[in-house]
């Protein structure tokens, strides 16, 4: 099969690019091994979080890691058998957490949030998916003044980038925006302006049919190896060759054996997130709820609520533990004590994580027709649009509406 553009991976990232791709004119082709939003793409919160400009490594949390390590199902953990093989990315992490690496990641993905805020709204347009988007708000919740006050300062550098948040300094205060919490939380931010979907699988699968309406297509297969070739590129997968002018790898947690077979190794590991949705009827959820300090979320997800998130950085063989969910919805349940927590479906997925928390966006450092897009962490949703809009204008040699620099293959 030839094609003049192949698309590697059939997630949020490779469906937008896809999209985007097809809406200028390229004849592309979607390859993945399982189908349309059957990884990460399908089990996250469904928030495009927009004002969430920081990056997992800041300055101090080496000092906080070994506390959160120690506790194999708090915020960040780290498997006992996965330690000695992610100790190189981990020595990343420790060096990009410096002041200076984490203001240049703000200042990039400050830039990469409002082109896929206006991306978005071209997105939705251009496929009549207004049905699919929610005005869901935000609420982070802190459960002492302290805890606030240094969020605040958070919130403070994110206001110089356009966004606005309501101060919520008493319990009282938090219950007009979400009733039904427990009284532990005494502070909190609410965001008006998030947006969501009503599920972010039914919303990749909406992107797709876009694409094949379009005359897009999508295949299965898995592609074992990329390579140079005198007609452009040539993928190898488990059963035939393919040939493109040009290819695109968006295949999430899977992206960095794709691009070793070009020469470039990546730093690409894998947060593992853990999540439960419950079914209709739960609870009565207003907004999205951040449990600040736990590293959780509650979210509307159809009729339901999902309850997920933390971050287990234990590759992509280790089988999962899903004591973290359990752990994650018993929390949920003395936050908000009327929750119904019976009848609800666990599932873990692979989110692609850099160690400074950067994407990868850019063009193949060894082979000009190769394009990256890939890395995005657990911001994959958020910003689907605007990096579709960036792998477009590569492939078409046209100049970014940003400065990728932050983003190269070759930063590290």
């Amino acid at each position: 099969m030839n094609s003049e553009i192949i698309v590697i991976g059939a997630g949020i990232i490779g469906i937008s690019a896809a999209l985007e791709l097809r809406q200028r004119g390229f004849d592309v082709c979607v390859v993945d091994r399982e189908g349309v939003a059957a990884e990460a793409s399908q089990g996250n919160a469904g928030a495009f979080a927009f004002s969430d400009f920081e990056p997992l490594a800041t300055p101090g949390i080496m000092l906080k890691a070994p506390k959160w390590l120690l506790d194999p199902t708090g915020p960040l953990s780290i498997p006992p058998a996965y330690a000695t093989k992610i100790a190189p990315w981990m020595w990343r992490f420790a060096m990009a957490s410096n002041k200076r690496q984490y203001d240049r990641a703000v200042s990039a993905h400050a830039s990469l949030m409002a082109l896929s805020r206006e991306a978005l709204k071209r997105q939705i347009e251009t496929t009549n998916g207004a049905d699919f988007i929610l005005p869901k708000g935000e609420l982070q919740l802190h459960e002492s003044e302290a805890e606030y006050r240094a969020a605040l300062r958070v919130w403070e550098a994110r206001s110089t980038h356009g966004v606005t948040y309501t101060k919520l300094e008493s319990p009282d205060a938090i219950a007009e925006v979400q009733p039904g919490l427990s009284p532990r939380f005494t502070h909190g931010v609410f965001t008006p302006d998030w947006l969501g979907v009503t599920d972010p699988k039914l919303w990749t699968e909406h992107l797709a049919k876009a694409f094949i309406n379009a005359g897009g297509r999508i295949a299965r297969a898995e592609v074992r190896s990329v390579e140079h070739s005198s007609e452009g590129v040539s993928l190898t997968t488990s059963s035939e060759k393919l040939q493109a002018r040009q290819v695109v790898i968006a295949s999430g947690a899977w992206s960095h054996f794709l691009t070793r077979t070009l020469g470039d190794r990546l730093p690409l590991e894998t947060e593992r997130g853990y999540n439960t949705t419950l079914p209709a009827g739960a609870f009565d959820l207003k907004t999205q709820i951040t449990f600040s300090a736990h590293g959780f979320v509650a979210s509307k997800i159809g009729e339901g609520i999902r309850v997920g998130g933390a971050v287990e950085l234990g590759g992509l063989k280790l089988a999962p533990n899903y004591k973290r969910a359990e752990v994650l919805l018993d929390k949920a349940k003395q936050f908000m004590p009327a929750l119904d927590t019976e009848g609800g479906k666990q599932w873990m997925g692979f989110r692609p994580s850099m160690p400074d928390s950067l994407p990868v966006i850019g063009t193949a450092p060894k082979t000009p027709n190769v394009h990256y897009a890939f890395g995005h962490g657990h911001l994959g949703l958020t910003q689907s649009a605007g990096t579709a809009e960036l792998i477009a204008d590569m492939v078409e040699r046209k100049s970014s509406k940003i400065s990728l620099e932050p983003f190269a293959p070759n930063r590290f």
